[in-house]
């Protein structure tokens, strides 16, 4: 009854902001264009990361709410300085690209363990999830929680982050207590959605994306880079909380518990651009925009 009853609510939602639009269906521009400062949530500095390349800086938005013990290991490395100096080792083609240590050679931190595998929470009832009401071939219900897309199963009442365009996990070996955070990847092509519920999903980029989905592929085995070929290096990775205020990227994420994201959702589905002349009437979890842009100067002003 609850699960329908949020159901509805979705759709009342999309129901108020095409009629808050007029007779013609908006763009996703125009949705945007028309957002509420309230639709918007500001990036928690404590739970975003900062990784420093050559070309720029890569923003992650990390989801202690999937993955507690694994996001605590990433920001425990990160302020140890453990990814400083290290590189990206591997590039796979519409895959991932993952960085750590290649050599395996740097001593890990005190206080990362082995962690058990997180790779689903328990469903919990008061956690946010808005549904996508279009369904799924990996899982019984999919939608986004927190800005993040996610999945859930209410008959095993568990729910797991989705392996969608720019999401990061924890690479881990056959042993699924291997992935201790120590070698991060982010995805660059299409959704691999076999990986969901097998490998820890811990946050996802929200900036960034083209400073690591246009490197240079890796020539080895699964696009890992061989010992003649130029690894990109990691300057530095950092907590956003410990970064100095005017030294941090402000950004805004588009909440996806709002009437303007359900309205993003229906321009996405049914594209009434002019260039569409066939409207698809369905949507697919990884190919809704989770937008993001820079704060007003008002929201991050001293």
């Amino acid at each position: 009854m609850a699960r329908n009853l949020r159901f509805l609510l979705l759709c009342a939602l999309c129901f108020l902001a095409q009629e808050s639009f007029g007779a013609n269906p908006p763009t996703m521009a125009e949705v945007l264009a028309a957002a509420k400062s309230s639709d918007w949530r500001p990036l928690d500095p404590n739970n975003t990361l900062y990784v420093e390349l050559p070309a720029g800086r890569v923003i992650i938005e990390l989801s202690p709410r999937f993955a507690p013990r694994h996001v605590h290991n990433i920001e425990t490395l990160a302020r140890a300085h453990y990814f400083d100096g290290l590189s990206v080792l591997r590039v796979q083609d519409d895959y991932v690209a993952q960085w750590g240590d290649p050599d395996d050679s740097r001593s890990v931190p005190p206080g990362i363990d082995r962690v058990a595998p997180e790779f689903e929470a328990a469903l919990a009832p008061q956690a946010p999830f808005t549904r996508l009401p279009d369904g799924d071939v990996y899982a019984p219900e999919v939608g986004f929680s927190d800005g993040f897309p996610a999945a859930r199963s209410p008959r095993q009442h568990a729910t797991w982050l989705i392996h969608c365009y720019g999401m990061v996990g924890v690479a881990r070996d056959l042993d699924v207590q291997s992935g201790n955070g120590t070698q991060l990847y982010v995805v660059i092509g299409h959704a691999p959605r076999q990986l969901d519920r097998n490998v820890a999903l811990v946050g996802r980029v929200v900036a960034g994306m083209p400073l690591l989905a246009s490197l240079p592929r890796g020539s080895g085995e699964l696009g890992f880079y061989a010992q003649n070929e130029t690894r990109m290096p990691i300057t530095a990775v950092r907590i956003a909380a410990d970064v100095a205020p005017a030294e941090r990227t402000p950004l805004e994420i588009l909440r996806t518990d709002t009437a303007t994201f359900a309205a993003l959702i229906e321009s996405r589905r049914n594209r009434p651009e002019e260039f569409f002349k066939t409207k698809a009437g369905r949507i697919e979890v990884c190919n809704v925009p989770l937008a993001v842009r820079a704060a007003p100067p008002a929201a991050h002003s001293p």
